[in-house]
């Protein structure tokens, strides 16, 4: 703990006079990040450290399993935290970025290992979808393999739940809101983002359009926005 605390001394010392304009800013005009990202709470997954963001930018959600639970009108810190950003803040992009070796994956394939982690058991029964997909559509696959799949597939449920809450289908259907499905590759710091065509996971690079799980268009099962059938 001592070092964390001489960490915060040089923050004090060092890191905040360089960037006093940027908090004064803050303070004084609020937060208008640039995206909402759920992410594990995992310590080796650095959200701001991937994006290279600047306080201000990111509105972070940090959980075990970077788990997003379908909407309810039960209260939760996830739900509460994505209907903020996106109501009150107006991000215009949502990021479920999952990790290479997720204990909460590990532990998802492997549910003997919370028979003395009741709350982590019932907490990873969002995902049971997941388990479901990599059990009966991977059968081949175990150990690291395993974890991996389920690590992936658990993004691509997460991104379904996300469609659940009203502020976000709400968004989706004006067109105004963009969901992407990371993958954060540990051992080789890349990022893998899931291609919403395709429904394969591809590798970010810099010479190519950035994969993206559902692009902002305007979505309306009817074909009829209001104020054209208003007119």
């Amino acid at each position: 703990m001592n070092e964390l605390i001489g960490r915060v001394f040089d923050f004090q010392k060092s890191v905040f006079p360089n960037q006093s304009a940027l908090y004064a800013n803050l303070a004084v005009n609020g937060q208008r990040p640039k995206a909402l990202i759920v992410s594990c709470a995992d310590s080796r997954v650095v959200p701001e450290e991937i994006l290279q963001a600047a306080p201000g930018d990111l509105f972070v959600c940090r959980n075990a399993g970077n788990i997003v639970p379908p909407f309810s009108n039960a209260n939760g810190g996830v739900t509460s935290t994505v209907e903020y950003a996106v109501m009150a803040l107006g991000v215009r992009d949502i990021i479920v970025c999952g990790h290479s070796d997720c204990g909460a994956m590990k532990a998802l394939m492997n549910p003997s290992s919370l028979e003395t982690m009741p709350n982590v058991a019932a907490w990873l029964r969002h995902s049971h979808a997941a388990h479901s997909v990599v059990s009966d559509a991977y059968p081949d696959l175990d150990g690291h393999d395993q974890v991996r799949a389920a690590a992936l597939e658990n993004v691509v449920v997460q991104i379904a739940h996300l469609r659940t809450h009203p502020a976000v289908a709400s968004g989706i259907a004006r067109g105004e809101l963009a969901l992407h499905g990371w993958f954060f590759d540990i051992h080789q710091g890349a990022v893998f983002a899931l291609d919403g065509g395709t429904g394969r996971f591809e590798q970010i690079r810099d010479d190519r359009p950035m994969p993206v799980a559902l692009p902002a268009q305007q979505r309306l099962a009817s074909g009829v926005s209001y104020l054209e059938a208003a007119e």
